[in-house]
């Protein structure tokens, strides 16, 4: 398992270009669906930072519920633009919590999450490859739209991590 460091380095990157790819999306798709499963793609695009925000939360000592990664995104967010700013927004946060308190913390403390009992780092851990099977899922989707992704990431922000082998379940 990579260390907490690496990997809120890797989210950062992983993170930025979701943004990147969102700014691409052409508006009128925000109601697509996902190949063989009942998501829009302003859903999944919304879930993608709602994953990084449950696990700011769980590193609070919040519950980390199957209800919280799956909220939808407000009536405010109307355009990828809008999921994309909320997301950096996400981001920053996320950067400022490894700074201010996250690179002190015990990352072998047990939490919770709905999923069952982990310690602190592999809940970090699936934050990061969860987070990348999603970016690399919008890969796919602006490829299917025959749009060249800004800087699509690769090796630098996805080795390491336990990523399924496919992008989309099976």
């Amino acid at each position: 398992m990579l260390p907490p460091e690496e990997l809120v380095q890797r989210l950062d990157w992983i993170l930025s270009a979701a943004q990147r790819y969102l700014r691409q999306l052409p508006d009128s798709d925000m109601q697509s669906q996902l190949p063989g499963r009942p998501r829009s793609y302003r859903d999944l695009t919304y879930h993608l930072f709602q994953i990084s925000r449950a696990f700011l939360g769980v590193a609070s000592g919040q519950e980390l519920t199957y209800e919280k990664l799956g909220e939808s995104p407000g009536d405010h967010l109307v355009t990828f633009a809008d999921i994309a700013d909320d997301g950096e927004a996400t981001r920053r946060e996320l950067l400022a919590w490894w700074e201010n308190i996250g690179a002190n913390m015990d990352f072998e403390t047990e939490v919770a999450p709905y999923y069952g009992p982990q310690s602190l780092h592999e809940t970090l851990e699936r934050t990061a490859w969860h987070t990348g099977q999603h970016v690399r899922q919008l890969l796919f989707i602006l490829e299917g739209l025959d749009i060249a992704p800004d800087s699509p990431i690769g090796d630098r922000e996805l080795s390491g991590l336990p990523l399924p082998n496919q992008v989309w379940d099976g």
